[in-house]
């Protein structure tokens, strides 16, 4: 919460010295505001109407998306034992599953169904809601910089996209795999609530989607001096070991499984240092000289 503070007052501060495109009158704080509640006001009307386009095909997507991943069957698990077989690794081919989800409200379905299509609106709407918060930055940025918005928009859309791809067809099946097969004893028997599952299957789909967008995150924090390169570095061995502990966790017990999940994941880490280090803002070299001078 500090840092998003911090972050919205830079933003105040700069687009202080723009005017408003509308009325060309420089804008006050109050202004600034009421255009943050215009551009929310936007979000959650997208978000709403997103939301009731996945509800009418609700049907869709619990059969075909969300409860495809529970059965072996599942395309994921016929690439993994393909790929497998060609590299003479057998713990590839995940052994067989097929899990009993049972409802244990009587307004459990619906309540979930809501859910569900709250989640899809989120994710179908996820386009609209990055342009409009890049519609409020946007007057704080320079005029070199505008023209890189657009682009922005996309960027952050597709490592969105991929995120929840790459969550949907490798994380998910390795973690029902995992805790779907997981037993303390063979007399105890596993039948999980609707809930359950889905609360599992859409937090892992959107919580890697977001950490996907780590690169863009570091780019603004680094844009206004919050994150340096240095600390990025000086932090790597501390993310490798959490990322590595996460794939060793929901994986088989064989390295190449581990490397499959591990690789990209510390690659988005590898590529917000390099995006650190090329919009950090460099130190004033009349302040360096007089530090030297004091030094010597």
């Amino acid at each position: 919460m500090p840092l998003i503070l911090i972050s919205l007052a830079a933003i105040f501060k700069k687009k202080s010295r723009n005017q408003d495109p509308d009325t060309g009158k420089e804008m006050t704080f109050w202004d600034h505001l009421t255009e943050l509640r215009k551009r929310l006001v936007r979000m959650v009307l997208a978000w709403l109407v997103m939301t009731v386009v996945a509800f009418a095909n609700s049907r869709f997507i619990f059969d075909k998306i969300l409860l495809a991943p529970k059965d072996t069957s599942f395309v994921t698990y016929k690439w993994l034992c393909k790929l497998g077989g060609l590299l003479h690794v057998d713990s590839l081919c995940l052994p067989p599953m097929s899990l009993t989800i049972i409802n244990l409200n009587l307004s459990g379905q619906f309540m979930t169904d809501m859910t569900v299509s709250m989640f899809g609106g989120l994710i179908l709407a996820f386009p609209i809601i990055i342009f409009q918060l890049w519609q409020f930055v946007m007057p704080a940025l320079y005029v070199t910089e505008r023209r890189y918005a657009r682009q922005a928009v996309f960027v952050m859309t597709i490592l969105f996209m991929i995120g929840v791809l790459f969550s949907y067809y490798f994380m998910v099946p390795w973690t029902l795999n995992f805790l779907g097969t997981y037993q303390v004893s063979t007399s105890v028997a596993n039948q999980i609530s609707l809930s359950s599952y889905i609360s599992t299957v859409t937090t892992t789909i959107l919580s890697v989607g977001v950490v996907f967008e780590l690169p863009v995150v570091v780019y603004v924090l680094s844009k206004i001096g919050i994150i340096t390169p240095e600390f990025l570095k000086k932090n790597r061995k501390y993310s490798f070991v959490i990322i590595l502990i996460v794939a060793a966790i929901i994986t088989p017990p064989d390295v190449f499984s581990q490397l499959m999940v591990t690789i990209p994941l510390y690659s988005l880490y590898e590529i917000s240092i390099l995006v650190s280090k090329r919009v950090s803002p460099k130190p004033d070299p009349d302040l360096v000289d007089d530090d030297e001078e004091d030094n010597s």
